[in-house]
């Protein structure tokens, strides 16, 4: 009898039969609180009504209509769609299936478009698991582990923590920022420099917010040197942090704009999006993929953003993520071992730390368990794994945002104790 793989690592112990808005119920039919929302892809919960019947419809009529062979019309009204909701500028966009594969085809437009060929990435970002993705990866030694030699012409660079450093946000962003300035004058010149890669919040790599100045101060570096900037907005984007985009924090536009995870409530579709001018310096052929753009993703998807729109999501996650982080910064207060908690929009990361300031992850893994012990469905993150991170469905409430914290209190209580 086949079986899974044995690596495989399941974060909770629930066997989920189904889900409904904001919750997850067992073959027990046991209710859970779902903040891990699929790693932040469920953005208007589960199953949520018009994004079901989009799907349902969709299937009925056409399953697969591969987009270079012919095109349909769920695709042309989805790129219509996301049109209302791009930075000014970026108007063509390229559709594949997962966030990986989008990083990758942004780095392949990148080097195409500048003729040069090193990728800059910063110090705890996460940019997915196949190999070029993979090789701008840093959240985690596991991404990289045991595969190498990794794909060439990448350079790392910090990314700015205040926490970690024990500094200012202004410290932080001039550190990273003349660390910048001190990679393209010792290890990549800027003359071979394809671009920056960037997460608006760091994800795997612990929840951690890039400054508007340190943005900000990309975009000018980029502008000076002819380098192009790519934020990765995976897990940022489609109301995550409370603005649609993640970099609308600052004021910055980038070049080119990754997307996955939320934009179909949980059917595989993902893409990059640049210019006009830029998308069309990529080299014929060098765009494709068998299920790309797929009809029944790309129906969710337009359904997906017609209720982020209708139902207000973006400003009900800057509403309740400010509520969420409120309550668990007075939990934080009765714990010391929670050294901080930080993020933006739905997207909140709890950092614990010893009494010496080193990270803390066996707490952290029993206040995750604990958690879940209580019907609260939580993720860890950060590169070692302690920070407890909650990303719940856009459509989270009030009276379900405390219902989280009551029982991250007393989660957390009990991880205490040992």
């Amino acid at each position: 009898m086949a079986e899974l793989s044995p690596v495989l690592q399941q974060a909770t112990p629930v066997l989920a039969a189904r889900g409904q808005g904001v919750y997850l119920y067992d073959e027990d039919e046991r209710r859970y609180l779902d903040f891990t929302a699929g790693i932040g892809v469920t953005s208007t919960g589960h199953c949520h009504p018009r994004v079901v019947e989009a799907a349902q419809r969709q299937v009925g009529t056409l399953i697969h209509g591969q987009y270079t062979t012919v095109m349909h019309r769920p695709l042309l009204q989805l790129t219509e769609r996301l049109g209302d909701v791009l930075p000014a500028g970026l108007d063509r966009m390229f559709y594949v299936n997962s966030g990986s594969e989008a990083v990758e085809a942004s780095v392949r437009l990148a080097r195409h478009a500048t003729g040069r060929q090193t990728i800059v990435a910063f110090q705890g970002g996460f940019h997915g698991r196949t190999m070029g993705a993979g090789a701008l990866t840093t959240s985690g030694v596991k991404v990289r582990a045991g595969i190498g030699p990794m794909m060439p012409g990448v350079a790392f660079t910090p990314f700015p923590e205040t926490y970690r450093h024990g500094w200012s946000e202004a410290e932080a962003v001039r550190f990273a920022l003349a660390e910048l300035d001190q990679l393209l004058l010792t290890v990549t010149s800027p003359k071979d420099t394809a671009a920056f890669i960037v997460e608006p919040v760091l994800g795997e790599g612990g929840y951690i917010p890039a400054p508007a100045e340190f943005l900000e101060g990309l975009r000018e570096r980029a502008d000076r040197h002819g380098i192009l900037l790519i934020t990765d907005e995976v897990q940022t984007g489609v109301g995550r942090t409370g603005k649609f985009w993640g970099h609308q924090h600052s004021t910055i536009t980038p070049d080119i704009l990754i997307t996955a995870k939320g934009l179909a409530s949980g059917f595989p579709i993902s893409g990059i999006a640049a210019s006009s001018a830029l998308m069309s310096k990529a080299w014929p052929g060098s765009q494709g993929g068998t299920y790309g753009g797929n009809a029944v993703a790309a129906a969710a998807a337009l359904a997906t953003l017609d209720v982020v729109r209708d139902e207000n999501l973006v400003d009900n996650a800057a509403e309740q993520g400010a509520r969420l982080q409120e309550g668990l910064r007075k939990v934080a207060a009765e714990h010391p071992v929670i050294g901080e908690v930080r993020g933006r929009g739905l997207m909140v990361g709890n950092e614990f730390t010893t009494p010496e300031g080193t990270p803390d992850t066996a707490t952290a893994a029993r206040a995750h368990a604990a958690a879940a012990e209580r019907g609260l469905l939580l993720l860890t993150c950060g590169p070692a794994g302690n920070v407890v991170r909650m990303i719940p469905p856009l459509i989270v409430n009030s009276q379900q945002v405390d219902d989280a914290v009551g029982l991250w209190k007393e989660a957390v209580a009990a991880a205490v104790a040992g």
